[in-house]
């Protein structure tokens, strides 16, 4: 199954014209028609007006909606609607709503209200799915199926506690390989039957919250599980749809980097992969960028979809600013950069009422045409139209891979010590941001991926490492690669448990180091470092892994404490390549010359690299057309010399290399290489 066929990049986003008189509907696609709007995402939550009770249905709105948006030629992504179950389903069934962390049982209200384990939600989200494929299967227009909606959250019933037993059955087989996974001799803990096993909550192993934990292995078998849980309900939706609709593609819109589910484990299930991005409004651009480059890691370097994203203001946070002019065109860009086939917002009118009557929309709720927003939206889809199929289908050429692991995130930030105030997110950014601004290509992927085409591996914060990865990496470096590894990695293995070996365990040969003691200090702490021989001086933080260099080079030094003058940064000669450790949290300048030497090496010079906010992203299409985004995230316009000849073809101009080329502040060029 492959991505849904488009004649171009479709262009539009998530409409609901049931909260609104059917008079308005004829006016919502005059602006479509006005901004170019050829997609629409319907029926993401009309569960309640589909299914008014147990066993009616009445899809008349549904089929107005449906229809309507065929009249107008429009393309359309069909919800199942199951993304929030209505109130006379938790009044005859008060089982599907879920109970939280603290033990409370929840009464109907919010969304992600259902537990994934109710016998009666998976029954009857089902048999909706089915019905509404059965319905509109036939329909040309459809060109996906949306299940669900931002799969998240968790729940501790009694269903759970029963799904959970069930799970680690299937996973451990006996009770004896589940006491030694989790370290059960540990403060009397030893299960003698699958009945006394509880979810680890704040009733039983949780103190101060879901990342204090008695037993990282209850707690990270878990968070596996409830993850596993809602893939499960994903399935059986798309199990019914396949019933109708065996060739249409299935998707479920991704949160990006969202901690509570590994969607690394859903991807396999997924046609194609698509996602809501909503990055904070003081993120630095690479926080979009590695977002995008995760979400096209998911499916082996596939295109994904932009499946939502905010045309202005969001409305979700404590404060909401609204997005700067030329914004929304460049991270729209920006996405199609990284791989996104579609482009797409959340949302196309804006509600009336409720929590995102505030949220910003493409057309405001006076019905106008002559807004800042909808011009850019206009503008922005008249451009994509003219930019026409181009980059459908095309993939970025990556010599560089940076691994994510949802694994190692959980672990880490369950675990007691040595800080935690180490944050996966912030080490995994670190790094990825050194490589964004030296303007290489990057595949963010798996654990599990097949690593040969890559001269360099970046594994910052690897703390958990599983199977024959440790393998891998070695062989990675034996062939001519760099392999570069950060602090607190390799610590435990799949069960959370240490290794029985000097730290950092299986990466231990590669790296050529040993770790016997590690320091640990507040955030406001900074232990100076010396790189390249003291011509740049930076500062550690949080975490000082004292090493002891087993055959590796010293790049770096500490400057401070009873350990002043031992390695921080190491290199060390494997095979034809080298392994990197760097054994502290570098502030960014001192991961920006790490990285800079790792891709000096192989010599990735990048592009671009003095200008930091200028990003450079590349793409080639199926029939090896070379396309070259260049995107200004100044305020400020910059010129640079091309590092390639091509055309742009946003504005037709073409450029030879070393040709001057200037974008204006905010600016986009995508030129068509030579």
């Amino acid at each position: 199954m492959t991505l849904p066929a488009t004649p171009r990049t479709p262009f539009g986003g998530d409409y609901n014209p049931e909260q609104w008189p059917e008079q308005v509907w004829k006016d919502d696609h005059r602006l479509f028609d006005a901004a170019r709007i050829d997609t629409l995402t319907v029926g993401v939550f009309t569960w309640a007006l589909t299914q008014p009770a147990e066993d009616t249905y009445d899809f008349g709105i549904l089929d107005r909606i449906v229809t309507e948006a065929e009249a107008h030629g429009r393309r359309i992504v069909l919800a199942t609607g199951t993304g929030a179950h209505p109130a006379w389903l938790a009044r005859a069934h008060p089982e599907v709503t879920r109970t939280d962390f603290e033990g409370r049982k929840h009464r109907y209200g919010q969304r992600h209200n259902s537990c994934p384990n109710s016998p009666v939600f998976r029954r009857l989200s089902a048999a909706l799915a089915g019905r509404v494929a059965e319905r509109y299967a036939h329909r040309p227009a459809v060109i996906a199926w949306h299940i669900g909606n931002e799969y998240g959250g968790a729940c501790y019933c009694d269903l759970c506690a029963a799904g959970f037993r069930t799970w680690l059955r299937e996973k451990y087989g006996t009770l004896a390989a589940l006491n030694s996974a989790w370290y059960t001799t540990f403060w009397s803990h030893t299960f003698h039957d699958w009945d006394e096993i509880e979810p680890p909550s704040a009733l039983t192993e949780h103190w101060r919250g879901p990342d204090h934990t008695a037993f990282q292995g209850i707690t990270l078998d878990y968070l596996r599980f409830m993850s596993d849980a809602m893939l499960r309900n994903f399935r059986d939706e798309k199990a019914a749809i396949r019933r109708h609709s065996p060739d249409t593609p299935v998707t479920t819109n991704f949160m990006g980097m969202y901690r509570p589910i590994d969607y690394h484990r859903w991807a396999p299930h997924l046609d194609f992969a698509s996602w809501d991005a909503y990055p904070p409004e003081d993120a630095h651009p690479s926080w979009a960028a590695l977002s995008h480059d995760l979400m096209r890691g998911l499916k082996a370097g596939r295109p994904f979809w932009l499946m939502e994203q905010a045309p202005t203001t969001t409305a979700c946070r404590d404060v909401n600013p609204v997005k700067r002019p030329g914004v929304m065109r460049l991270h729209s860009w920006q996405a199609v950069a990284h791989g996104a086939d579609a482009v797409l917002y959340f949302q196309m009118r804006a509600s009336r009422g409720a929590s995102e009557k505030l949220f910003g929309a493409v057309i405001n709720h006076a019905g106008r045409d002559d807004t800042r927003v909808f011009r850019e939206v206009a503008a922005l889809g008249a451009e994509l139209e003219r930019f026409g199929p181009v980059a459908l289908g095309a993939r970025t050429p990556a010599r560089v891979a940076l691994l994510f692991d949802w694994d190692s995130w959980w672990a880490l930030e369950i675990s007691d010590g040595p800080s935690r105030l180490v944050r996966y997110q912030h080490v995994v950014l670190g790094y990825y941001r050194a490589l964004w601004e030296a303007g290489v290509d990057i595949d963010v992927v798996p654990v599990t991926a097949d690593l040969t085409g890559y001269d360099v591996v970046v594994a910052p914060a690897l703390h958990m490492v599983k199977g024959d990865l440790a393998q891998r990496l070695e062989a990675v470096a034996r062939r001519g690669g760099s392999v570069l590894a950060t602090y607190l990695s390799a610590r435990v293995d799949e069960d959370d448990n240490a290794f029985l070996a000097d730290v950092p365990g299986p990466l231990g040969r590669l790296m050529g180091i040993r770790i016997d003691e590690w320091d640990a200090r507040e955030a406001d702490f900074g232990n100076p470092v010396h790189l390249a021989g003291g011509q740049l001086e930076t500062a550690a933080r949080l975490v000082f892994e004292i090493i002891t260099p087993q055959g590796a080079d010293v790049l770096g030094t500490y400057q401070a404490d009873f350990y002043a003058g031992t390695p921080a940064v190491t290199r060390n000669a494997f095979g034809a390549g080298h392994g990197w450790y760097v054994g502290t949290d570098l502030d960014q300048d001192g991961i920006d010359w790490t990285v800079r030497q790792v891709l000096d090496t192989h010599g990735l010079a990048g592009r671009h690299r003095d200008q930091p906010l200028l990003e450079s992203a590349a793409r080639v299409a199926p029939d090896g057309t070379r396309l070259l985004f260049l995107l200004n995230h100044a305020a400020d316009p910059l010129t640079v010399p091309a590092t390639t000849g091509g055309t742009d073809l946003l504005t037709g101009e073409t450029f030879t290399t070393g040709e001057p080329i200037t974008l204006d502040g905010r600016g986009v060029r995508v030129l068509r290489e030579n």
